[in-house]
């Protein structure tokens, strides 16, 4: 069954759900799922309501290229941001990695699989680690070192190789470089970031040792979508787990990354079921 589905935020007004259900009724649409939500503070003048609703195509009396068009009125008449997209629409995803293989493993099994619906077109990393593990997956692998001509060179190279494959969605997978504001701005809330903590503590290198020494009884993992600001993006989705003085680097980091790829997983599936809104430094996940 393919649908559609529009994903709507505007500023909160009487008779919106009305107005967008009675177009999908007038042609002859079949709405599958609804789920709204209104912000009472916003980010501006006043309460924001936010939508996601799924209709079925089949039958529906429009063509695709034609239903932005004929939707357009009723955005205007509410001040809308609309975003259509397509259950049969496969996202071509670039998976980004470094050394730590549990991330990248473990969203290219679950690729593999058919739970995550994408195209893994590549996976990029600033080391060879993973070469055999994408060649045994038959995805492509491409290894973009950071030499001596510095980290802004490599950096292009992973912007070309991401325009050759027909990028639409980076997910860092533990890629353990930070990006420019140019790669950022390339793909705008298109580049999801996992975090070795519940933002925001712990910041930089072994955080689990930071954790440790601290004593916590608490850890986490936040994934969020990229900025120009390092881990203060949107964020998607995050979990914690509880740890006690008996754990020590080696068992907090286990229990880290089993946080991190669940908590990757579940963000990029938000996204590519099209259930995410960004406003502001905030998202909406349906």
């Amino acid at each position: 069954m393919t649908t559609a589905v529009l994903l709507l935020s505007c500023p909160d007004d009487q008779g919106i759900v009305a107005a967008v259900s009675d177009f999908i009724a007038r042609h002859d649409g079949n709405i599958v799922h609804a789920d709204q939500h209104v912000d009472p503070v916003g980010v501006g003048a006043g309460p924001v309501f936010f939508q996601r609703i799924e209709f079925v195509l089949d039958g529906f009396g429009l063509a695709r290229d034609e239903i932005a068009p004929a939707f357009a009125p009723i955005a205007e008449r509410f001040g809308m941001e609309v975003a259509l997209r397509f259950s049969d629409h496969r996202i071509r995803t670039a998976l980004l990695a470094s050394k730590q293989p549990h991330c990248l493993a473990d969203l290219l099994v679950r690729w593999s699989s058919g739970e995550l619906p994408c195209d893994v077109s590549v996976v990029v990393a600033n080391h060879p680690d993973h070469a055999a593990l994408c060649a045994g997956l038959g995805v492509p692998f491409v290894h973009l070192p950071v030499d001596e001509r510095g980290q802004a060179v490599q950096e292009q190279q992973v912007l070309d190789t991401l325009a050759e494959h027909d990028t639409e969605l980076v997910v860092m997978a533990r890629y353990m470089r930070v990006l420019s504001p140019t790669a950022i701005a390339a793909y705008p809330n298109r580049i999801i970031n996992i975090h070795h903590s519940f933002l925001p503590a712990f910041i930089g290198a072994n955080p689990y040792r930071q954790a440790h020494d601290r004593g916590v009884k608490l850890i986490g993992a936040t994934a969020h979508y990229a900025t120009d600001d390092l881990d203060e993006g949107p964020i998607i989705d995050q979990a914690t787990t509880r740890v006690s003085h008996r754990d020590d680097v080696a068992r907090l980091t286990r229990a880290g990354r089993d946080l991190e790829t669940t908590v990757l997983a579940r963000a990029v599936r938000a996204h590519l079921e099209h259930r995410v809104l960004v406003y502001g430094h905030k998202t909406v996940v349906f």
